[in-house]
């Protein structure tokens, strides 16, 4: 496992804001950190939801600048770590393989499928070599917290998911999107791959969370649902943005931490 030496600043818990998830948190400080990987996305904002230190970093920028691939997930992680916390928290934005996931509903995932190409999806590059085990790669715990608290405020919570993550940055041809649902897989996503593995290999409990958008490339079954457009996204996020600050505001200090 990764050894990363903390920071002078400490936070407990960590969230990585997604598309259209800017902004989390009020009263904060700006922390400065400096990794082996050069600097993450934006440096984190540190603040407190009850006695939770929280960091908050936006994986694609404050202003959507940083595109999936260019997502430099290696800072970002190390700089959790670097700030010892110990859960973080996965926000993302995804598209729908199946019918009843519909838009707005939350997924607390539990597998993914990595079909991504060309990103630095490990810390051990070598000489030191490290295999990480990553059967299974979303924090159950966490999960349960998420979804328990999902269902109290009357959101559609799925417990259980996979999302395939795609490179991007274009979305699924209807031929990729049709071969991802005839292989049961039930999100498609952006980000997710390499974040969970790198939080894996630096030891962090990590949870993912999709907030579905769209349906992809479309459904078979409903030639009325058109294939999804950047426009139609960022439109949605910013209409349930207020939803996922609600979930996490609520959830984080029920989190087990010890």
């Amino acid at each position: 496992m990764l050894n990363i030496a903390r920071s002078t600043t400490t936070a407990d818990v960590g969230v990585f804001g997604g598309s259209g998830f800017y902004q989390f948190l009020t009263d904060v400080e700006t922390i400065e950190i400096d990794t082996p990987y050069g600097p993450p996305s934006e440096a984190p904002l540190i603040g407190s939801i009850g006695d939770r230190r929280v960091a908050f970093i936006p994986r694609h920028g404050n202003s959507h600048s940083i595109p999936a691939h260019r997502v430099n997930f290696r800072a970002n992680i190390w700089t959790m770590a670097a700030l010892g916390v110990r859960a973080l928290i996965a926000p993302f934005a995804c598209g729908s393989l199946r019918a009843d996931l519909d838009r707005g509903h939350l997924v607390v995932v539990d597998q993914l499928v990595d079909r991504t190409s060309g990103r630095d999806g490990t810390f051990f590059d070598g000489p030191e070599t490290w295999h990480q085990p990553f059967a299974d790669p979303y924090d159950a715990a966490l999960g349960a917290v998420l979804a328990d608290v999902g269902r109290a405020q009357r959101l559609t919570v799925h417990e259980g998911g996979t999302v395939v993550v795609i490179g991007g940055p274009r979305f699924s041809t209807r031929a990729e999107s049709a071969w991802h649902r005839q292989m049961g897989w039930d999100l498609v996503n952006m980000t997710q791959a390499p974040e969970a593995a790198l939080a894996a290999e630096a030891g962090l409990p990590y949870v993912g969370i999709g907030l579905v958008t769209d349906f992809d490339a479309g459904l078979d079954k409903d030639p009325t649902i058109a294939p999804v457009t950047q426009e139609d996204v960022f439109a949605y996020l910013r209409s349930n943005a207020s939803n996922m600050a609600d979930l996490l505001m609520t959830a984080i200090p029920r989190f087990d931490l010890a």
